[in-house]
């Protein structure tokens, strides 16, 4: 075994253990998030909002922090929403909301994480080793071997599939 390969898989081994933990985390994340859209796990909350009087039906989405928010209808100093209600004399704002159990919020809101959020860079990090580990899983077999042939061919397998995935 070469000097070269044999570095290979000691990181890949030793990288592989320290990022177990978080690959857990990414990946019941990313099943998660597959269901975003639907109410798979999530629970209701009801919410009571002190805002502003008198917000327009056109800016009551932003001021509640609501994507998407339309009034549906207005009688007297109510505004009425798909999941609520809004009292433009007193400000209150009455409504539910579905979110996800407070650990499963966190994992999802760390796996989609930008460049805003303070601790962006572990998300690169761990992209980074991600990515390492593909590239040194080619060193953990000697070329010449059937076990690195087979491999091989299902590394093409993989990347046909992942065209396929992207394309289509």
């Amino acid at each position: 075994m070469s000097s070269t390969q044999h570095k290979m898989r000691v990181y890949h081994r030793y990288l592989g253990f320290f990022l177990a933990g978080i690959m857990a985390v990414y990946s019941i994340s990313g099943i998660i998030m597959i269901f975003r859209e639907t109410d798979f796990l999530k629970k209701e909350k009801r919410i009571e909002k002190q805002i502003k009087p008198n917000v327009s039906s056109e800016n009551l989405g932003s001021e509640l922090k609501i994507k998407n928010l339309k009034v549906e209808r207005e009688e007297g100093n109510l505004l009425y929403f798909n999941k609520g209600t809004y009292n433009k004399e007193t400000g209150v704002a009455n409504y539910t909301v579905k979110s996800l159990p407070s650990v499963l919020e966190k994992m999802t809101k760390m796996h989609k994480a930008t460049s805003k959020q303070p601790l962006f860079f572990l998300n690169i990090f761990f992209g980074v080793s991600l990515f390492f580990f593909v590239l040194s899983a080619f060193w953990m077999f000697l070329p010449k071997t059937t076990i690195f042939k087979k491999g091989m061919y299902f590394a093409l397998a993989g990347l046909i599939l992942t065209l396929v995935m992207i394309f289509i």
